[in-house]
């Protein structure tokens, strides 16, 4: 399928690994120009190389977006590759502050909702300018958790409730721009977030990851129909179709990529 993105210009953010590396290869397939950013440089041009993109078609450059001038920064980095971008993916999170409520002190909170809100909010601002020309896509990853908290990670749940409410919001504000904005949200995806919270739960458990996953789908995830980790590429793909020509009547969305997880319709 033809998404009518080649030649367009996307900004990954997150794009070293799981969902935003596999982005930014939709993406790339579909003949578009991409920048990735995340924290570290090195992890970031390791990730640029297995991509194996055409020369030229893409560019990688490290950024703190929890820091306002490393955004900037990075749009200047970004201006001087490729110009003026078209898409923006906000792919960069972390799973932040865990545990339960009355233990979670103020800088988990802050750690979180600045890493899983305030920098996609920096990042958004940042480029929005870019974005209003006419023909803009704008997607942010939220999360089962939006919908559906746990109170085991309820910073973590704050933000991505957040994150749907900002792009629901932004997508009255500038949709006469030309400007599309949707935010998609996965559940328990095969990233190296949810790795890390496996090999945490083997641990605590005393059993090995395959158990670990088995055991969250059976007590933690009952309503995840398909009974299995989702993967990245699956994401990537509704992400990819959300950037597109194809969804050009899409705007102020949220699209579950869960296999079921969220018990609500």
């Amino acid at each position: 399928m033809d998404l009518g993105i080649a030649g367009k210009k996307a900004l990954v953010t997150g794009g070293d690994s799981g969902i935003g590396w596999h982005t930014a290869r939709a993406l790339l397939r579909e003949g578009a120009v991409v920048v990735i950013t995340d924290l570290d440089q090195g992890p970031l041009d390791a990730a640029a190389a297995g991509l194996d993109a055409p020369a030229g078609s893409l560019h990688a450059f490290a950024a703190d977006l929890t820091d306002p001038e490393a955004v900037a920064r990075l749009h200047a980095n970004t201006a001087a590759a490729v110009g003026e971008i078209d898409i923006l993916v906000n792919s960069a999170g972390i799973t932040g502050a865990q545990g339960p409520f009355h233990e979670i002190d103020d800088e988990g909170w802050s750690q979180t909702l600045e890493t899983d809100l305030l920098a996609p909010v920096r990042v958004t601002r940042e480029f929005l300018a870019d974005l209003r020309r006419g023909w803009g896509r704008l997607v942010f990853l939220a999360s089962e958790d939006a919908v559906q908290p746990y109170d085991d990670e309820l910073p973590y749940c704050a933000a991505k409730a957040g994150i749907l409410a900002l792009s629901k919001g932004l997508s009255r504000a500038y949709a006469d721009d030309g400007l599309l904005v949707n935010s998609v949200s996965p559940a328990f995806v095969h990233t190296p977030m949810t790795d890390a919270m496996m090999r945490r739960r083997a641990e605590q458990l005393g059993v090995g990851v395959d158990e670990a996953i088995a055991s969250f789908l059976s007590e933690e995830r009952p309503f995840l129909e398909l009974k299995r980790r989702g993967e990245p590429e699956e994401v990537a793909a509704v992400i990819a179709f959300l950037c597109s020509d194809a969804a050009s009547f899409v705007t102020g969305s949220n699209y579950r990529v869960d296999g079921g997880s969220v018990a609500t319709i």
